[in-house]
């Protein structure tokens, strides 16, 4: 059946109760235990217990006599096997029910007089935790939709169920929140089930909250509640905002990578198709929450832009995609000449500022280089290099090989040694393919085949040869590269006579220092002379006009006195042959080079 909904309060009690009658509350299922709470008097016969029905009528369940001991326990289908009496009358009902709530009677008898004391039985039971039953799949903002239904079980007396949100209690609201609660009893039992509806209209807000129920009842001890376990519902709500990102492991975008654009609504459940716009195209792709371009260019630069299907709103964002070019002039392998101008340029294009360095044969330049006048020393392997630092990844090079050629250059030079023994002869040779060198001996042709040549660095190397002539010789250095085919000879005196050039361990900066200081020494000499010079024509002009009548006389003595010549030593005509012997030499050379 199903009651009326009534007023959760104390545990309805009858008149009785008002005039202080002794109440012994049992729980349902144990044992009812209810003492007699007369003084047993002089002369007792029997004990007896009865309870009385509704309308009054008493029904005996139980005696017991005082002289024979022995108990007798009424037909009564509802207490069989079920009471036990004591010896001092105390009776006890097992398995307590919902139907033992009535007012039994303790009654004495004696030949004279019956005594009797009632007592009240309350019976009550906790219900079963309660449980939301039919909850909903989802929730819909602005739809009243019901939620579920808050169960607890076999309850006595009849529990009240109250609904909480995030642990605040649910109060009816018209078109809201709507609750409807109903209290069925088992007639068998007695024991109520509460059972309450919960409709209610969620927000967006409600998309996490927690939905619980309690039931409160009554026991022996008085009001307690029972919490059921919290149940979440997913809300489902419009998309109210479209918003574009840019998927990327980094976080700039340089040309050859591939971008990913995302876009998502934020409503529940979200969207599953949008609209892409990229620029130049009128027209926007349909596709899921994701769009994927593959090998991007410069011109994916600009506004990418997402909608809902319906175009209703739209997102956008702004996409940069970074490059960098590099142009290099001249660029791979060049060759030049010697004293060649080269200009070189490195071009750079970009989309933001770019820093450009040069590297020379693995070592970093300080300066572009800049070719006027080729050297041999300007040869290598040139890298212009490139890198927008704020672009990870993005670095561009190209390489110039500078390869520069130049005939052979030849210069020789002669010592003697320190130990008189010996003379060295040096063949400095410049050009670039390095050039072969020959020595020979000018007149027999014969080859010297025992030189030793220097490191060949920049251009340059040196070849040397140690020799001890006995007469006079001229040596000829041969150098030959691809180019030309270069010849120098050199007079060399014999051992006997001392020779003293330039060292052949000089090298370019010694010789520039050297020519430097003999600069200097020969600027002071002139000016020295200057300065006597100077003098000497203010001194001569002075004493011109007192030593005219010297002068003249002496020139009379000269005239009648003319010199002698004076004899030439042996030595001097000796050297001056060899001059003369040397210069032939040297005619011969030139006329054998031409």
């Amino acid at each position: 059946m199903i009651l009326p909904l009534p007023f959760i309060g104390a545990p309805s009690c009858n008149e009785e109760c008002s005039l202080g009658l002794y109440t012994v509350n049992a729980v349902y299922g144990d044992t009812i235990i209810m003492p007699c709470r007369l003084e047993v008097p002089d002369g007792l016969m029997f004990g007896k217990w009865k309870y009385e029905m509704p309308n009054g009528s008493p029904v005996f369940i139980a005696f017991r006599s005082s002289t024979k001991k022995n108990v007798q326990y009424d037909d009564v289908p509802d207490y069989k096997d079920r009471l036990s009496l004591s010896e001092n009358y105390t009776l006890s009902i097992k398995n307590a029910r919902i139907s033992d709530e009535k007012r039994f009677v303790c009654m004495l008898v004696t030949e004279d007089d019956v005594s009797e004391e009632p007592t009240i039985v309350k019976v009550f039971k906790q219900p079963s935790q309660p449980e939301i039953l039919h909850q909903a799949d989802f929730l819909e903002t602005e739809k009243l939709k019901m939620l579920g239904e808050c169960v607890a079980r076999d309850s006595y007396p009849e529990g009240n169920v109250t609904w909480y949100k995030n642990g605040k209690v649910l109060q009816p609201v018209e078109e809201v929140v709507v609750i409807n609660l109903q209290k069925i009893v088992d007639k068998s039992t007695g024991l109520f089930t509460m059972t309450s509806s919960l409709q209610y209209m969620p927000t967006k807000e409600d998309a996490n909250a927690k939905f619980a129920c309690t039931v409160t009842y009554y026991g022996p001890s008085g009001q307690k509640t029972i919490q059921s376990e919290p149940v979440v519902f997913d809300v489902h709500y419009p998309t109210e905002k479209v918003t574009i990102q840019v998927l990327s492991q980094s976080n700039t975008i340089k040309e050859g990578d591939n971008i990913t654009l995302k876009c998502s609504g934020n409503g529940n459940p979200p969207p599953q198709e949008f609209l892409f716009y990229i620029p130049g195209e009128t027209e926007g792709i349909r596709s899921s929450e994701t769009y994927t371009m593959t090998d991007v260019r410069r011109n994916a630069t600009g506004e990418y832009k997402c909608s809902l299907m319906d175009k209703n709103m739209m997102d956008s964002t702004t996409i940069t995609v970074h490059y960098l070019d590099l142009q290099l002039t001249p660029s791979g392998e060049v060759t030049k000449q010697i004293g060649e101008a080269l200009p070189v340029s490195c071009t750079i294009s970009s989309s933001r500022n770019a820093t450009v360095f040069w590297i020379k044969d693995n070592t970093r330049m300080q300066t572009s280089p800049s070719f006027s006048s080729l050297q041999y020393q300007d040869a290598g392997n040139y890298i212009c290099e490139t890198t927008l630092q704020e672009v990870e990844g993005l670095k561009k090079s190209k390489t110039l090989k500078l390869i520069v050629e130049g005939k052979p250059q030849i210069k020789m030079t002669k010592k003697t040694n320190t130990n008189k023994m010996s003379k060295t002869i040096v063949c400095h040779v410049e050009g670039f393919p390095k050039p072969a060198v020959q020595w020979t001996v000018t007149g027999s042709g014969s080859i010297i085949n025992k030189a030793k040549e220097t490191k060949y660095v920049n251009g340059r190397f040196s070849s040397k040869i140690v020799i001890a002539p006995e007469e006079n010789v001229t040596l000829t250095c041969i150098a030959e590269n691809e180019l030309e085919r270069t010849v120098t000879s050199l007079n060399v005196s014999a051992i006997s006579i001392p020779e003293y050039d330039e060292p052949e361990d000089r090298n370019d900066d010694n010789r520039e220092k050297v020519n430097d200081q003999a600069k200097l020494i020969v600027g002071i000499v002139v000016g020295l002379l200057l300065a006597a010079l100077v003098a000497g024509v203010v001194y001569w002009l002075y004493v011109k006009k007192s030593n005219d009548a010297k002068g003249k006389s002496k020139k009379a003595a000269a005239q009648n006195f003319p010199s002698l010549p004076r004899p030439a030593s042996k030595h001097v005509a000796k050297d001056l042959g060899n001059i003369e012997e040397n210069k032939k030499l040297e005619e011969n050379n030139h006329k054998s080079e031409a």
